[in-house]
């Protein structure tokens, strides 16, 4: 995202205020004075994004010879049905269509506009264009933003979509094993714990987002403004920096990865008092904060990243059967070995939809769990943990 709003809440002040930040166009950027005449050439833009990593176009502005944006900023003259052309040129020329995101941004006399598209990272490669099935991928590079993917080289571009799913398996397995060997180091056996995990990465990884030196900066804007231990420390891995806590018989990680990988995993598990007895318990509460501030870290590091592609989220819990779950004053014995939720989503829907997507997560866990919560409980949880992350 280069936005720190959703596309379709952006003004006209906001698209200026971009351009004089000067990002030069790129993998995921693209500046266009006028919607091109040529309908298919456009169309070759919007699919060549969807075709590798997403990105942005926005009409109205002039770029100079460095590919960054030249002043004036006053966007061009409006025009009522420019969504409607953008539209109808992907329903046109592209196959199988690319679903996108474009705003109209007027001005507030009304007579001049920018038009940001966004388009996301698809998972329908390869989108061709035009008559002769055409598929291009954007570069990135100035003389050549987009390139053809000649028609026998189609089975590369699946096969690429393929790659990305296998490096997403081993970036996500890789950080699951840090846990696991930092607990094997306290001499703690990580089938003895119910250990949760909350993940979300791209969906179809290719390349570092950023360089992992810069990690520690980041994760200090990430973090700045929501609860942190104060104890936790950093700990270089591959590609990434792991913060870990493990005191007072508390044990968490959460893992940063240049790829765009965000992990958090702890022992959801604790030892209570019931009817005389000593039992393994999951406070829902404590699941529910760790959810809530995991999403408000990870919406911001995705932005960070400037990714605007698809996003692919997991919560899982192991070890979970014969549990005691409780909320409040409702209890329940757990009898699912094992909890797995999955949902995809971009960055600008998660923003727009935090709450909806909190709600949705929160109450299927805890029905996994066996707590039949109602909307009313689930959001005055929710109203609780958000009002307290403020």
């Amino acid at each position: 995202m280069f936005f720190d709003k959703p596309v379709n809440n952006l003004t006209f002040e906001d698209v200026v205020q971009f351009c004089r930040q000067q990002l030069p166009e790129g993998k995921q950027l693209d500046y266009k004075y006028f919607l091109p005449k040529n309908k298919e050439k456009f169309a070759k833009t919007i699919a060549s994004f969807a075709n590798a990593l997403g990105g942005t176009v926005i009409i109205g502005v002039n770029d100079d010879k460095n590919d960054k944006p030249r002043p004036p900023f006053t966007g061009i003259p409006y025009h009522e049905k420019m969504r409607n052309t953008i539209e109808d040129i992907i329903q046109t020329y592209i196959d199988p269509i690319v679903f996108v995101d474009v705003n109209t941004c007027v001005s507030k006399d009304g007579q001049r506009m920018f038009v940001v598209v966004n388009i996301p990272q698809s998972n329908l490669t390869p989108h061709l264009v035009g008559k002769l099935k055409r598929a291009y991928i954007r570069t990135g590079q100035s003389s050549r933003p987009e390139i053809l993917v000649h028609p026998d080289r189609l089975p590369w571009l699946l096969d690429h979509r393929k790659k990305s799913e296998r490096l997403r398996h081993i970036l996500y397995d890789k950080a699951e094993s840090h846990f696991e060997n930092y607990l094997k180091n306290k001499n703690i056996h990580p089938a003895d714990l119910t250990v949760a995990t909350l993940s979300i990465m791209p969906l179809y990884p290719e390349e570092p987002l950023t360089d992992y030196r810069k990690l520690p900066q980041l994760i200090s804007c990430v973090t700045q403004g929501l609860s942190a231990p104060a104890n936790a420390k950093l700990q270089p891995v591959q590609d990434g920096i792991a913060v870990i806590e493990g005191s007072r018989g508390i044990h968490q990680l959460q893992e940063f990865n240049a790829y765009g990988l965000l992990m958090a995993k702890w022992d959801a598990a604790k030892t209570v008092s019931f009817n005389g007895h000593d039992t393994r318990a999951v406070d829902f509460v404590d699941l529910a904060c760790h959810t809530v501030h995991f999403f408000q870290c990870a919406l911001k590091f995705i932005d960070k990243l400037a990714f605007g592609g698809p996003l692919y989220f997991r919560l899982k819990m192991n070890n979970t059967r014969g549990l005691r779950a409780q909320f409040e004053n409702q209890t329940a014995t757990v009898l699912e070995d094992y909890l797995r939720l999955d949902n995809n989503f971009n960055l600008a829907e998660a923003s727009a939809r935090l709450r909806d997507i909190l709600h949705t997560t929160l109450q299927t866990s805890a029905w996994a769990l066996g707590l039949q919560l109602s909307d009313l409980q689930i959001q005055g949880l929710l109203n609780r943990l958000l009002e307290d992350k403020k």
